[in-house]
């Protein structure tokens, strides 16, 4: 008689792998806030409205004493917040997440227990082979602010700390042209009957649009060049007007160098910026005039540049005022920590809801391209080519 068939074939009827859904499991974060000690860094990474968003979501921050006193917050604000304050920089540092604005020192990375997740900026052109090495040694997984991209694949901390650069030079010229400031006297503004002063601006990226839009705002004649027709496009677009743009040649640049009374360096280089204007032609600039180099970190665009401090920071070369302070931003540390904090905090939320970092690298395509350094494993291409170390890819590392 014939057996009745079974539904099943036989490889069904094999014990199977049970299947189960993983949900993502909220997770607490333990985010330490160290004080920030390279000079003249006043910028902490989280407002004290920051802080109370992401305590509301049970998250715990832990803040290290006056770290937020540069930026104008006080220990008091953090602890309203809901933030704990404490005085012992150690106990910052054994945090399971470190936030800092500049990236920690050699020293600092020593206090870092393994294991540990740093958030910062890595500044690849000041670093050394050995700061890497160290990280590696602690097992530590990093993820470097300015790298990291949004949904439209733009970098939203460059940008907004490009954007406060910008619309700082023009402040800071209209400074230094004050005969308090033994300037040459003028002022920013179209005032009637005075022929306006005149800006040359170098480079139409994020930096020289926001310089531009200051200037012309306070009723200036501008000028852009840059080598990238793209870029003068989009800058007539963003700003709404018909502003004189041109490439960079030589004799149309020194035309205009000579009538300037501002001129602003904002192009950026691969790894250094490209001198575009020489001495030659700083020479021929009128006495009194002003040079401002946002690019003087990375070699700057005028020849007769030097890198200066926010405590002394112009001096004079050919009647020529410079201003070659390289950052910027943290001249304003207040407007720089909410920008910042702006970024950061929608990112820690996040990471929170996905159960921590290692969900939300691998569905954060963003997130993960501001991964240098993945449990010790460096991720990152630039860095490897730059400082001769082995990378590993970071998709065949968390999938």
């Amino acid at each position: 008689m014939d057996q009745p068939s079974s539904p099943f074939s036989k490889q069904q009827l094999l014990p199977q792998e049970e299947m189960l859904e993983i949900l993502a499991q909220k997770g607490e974060l333990y985010i330490g806030i160290p004080k920030e000690n390279q000079y003249q860094e006043k910028r902490i990474c989280l407002t004290p409205d920051a802080v109370n968003a992401i305590t509301a979501h049970g998250h715990r921050v832990l803040i290290e004493s006056n770290a937020g006193k540069g930026s104008n917050f006080s220990d008091l604000d953090y602890t309203n917040a809901g933030a704990k304050i404490t005085r012992d920089t150690k106990k910052v540092f054994s945090c399971p997440i470190i936030l800092k604005v500049e990236p920690p020192t050699l020293a600092e990375i020593e206090l870092i227990n393994p294991q540990t997740t740093l958030i910062s900026a890595l500044q690849i052109k000041t670093q050394s082979k050995a700061y890497f090495e160290t990280l590696a040694k602690k097992r530590i997984t990093a993820v470097a602010f300015e790298f990291i991209r949004d949904e439209d694949g733009k970098y939203p901390a460059v940008r907004s700390l490009s954007e406060i650069a910008g619309i700082s030079t023009v402040l800071i010229a209209s400074e230094i042209m004050a005969a308090t400031n033994q300037g040459n006297g003028l002022l920013f503004g179209n005032i009637s009957g005075v022929p306006p002063v005149e800006v040359v601006i170098l480079g139409a990226g994020t930096v020289g649009e926001f310089a531009a839009r200051s200037a012309l705002g306070l009723g200036a004649n501008v000028k852009v060049f840059d080598n990238s027709l793209t870029k003068l496009r989009n800058i007539q677009t963003s700003l709404n007007t018909t502003l004189y743009t041109s490439t960079i040649q030589p004799k149309n640049l020194l035309k205009s160098l000579k009538r300037c009374d501002v001129a602003i360096g904002a192009l950026r280089g691969k790894d250094r910026s490209p001198v575009v204007v020489t001495q030659t032609m700083v020479e021929h600039m009128k006495k009194g005039a002003v040079i401002i180099d946002v690019s003087i970190d990375m070699g700057g665009c005028f020849e007769t540049s030097e890198v200066t401090t926010h405590d002394k920071p112009t001096f004079e070369k050919f009647g020529v005022i410079h201003y070659g302070v390289p950052n910027i931003p943290a001249r304003y540390p207040r407007t720089s920590s909410v920008s910042i904090s702006n970024i950061f905090t929608p990112y820690l939320l996040k990471i929170g809801e996905e159960g921590g970092l290692e969900n939300s690298l691998r569905f954060d395509k963003g997130l993960r391209n501001g991964l240098y350094m993945y449990h010790g494993i460096l991720t990152n291409k630039t860095v490897g080519d730059w400082f001769d170390l082995k990378f590993s890819d970071i998709n065949f590392l968390i999938f």
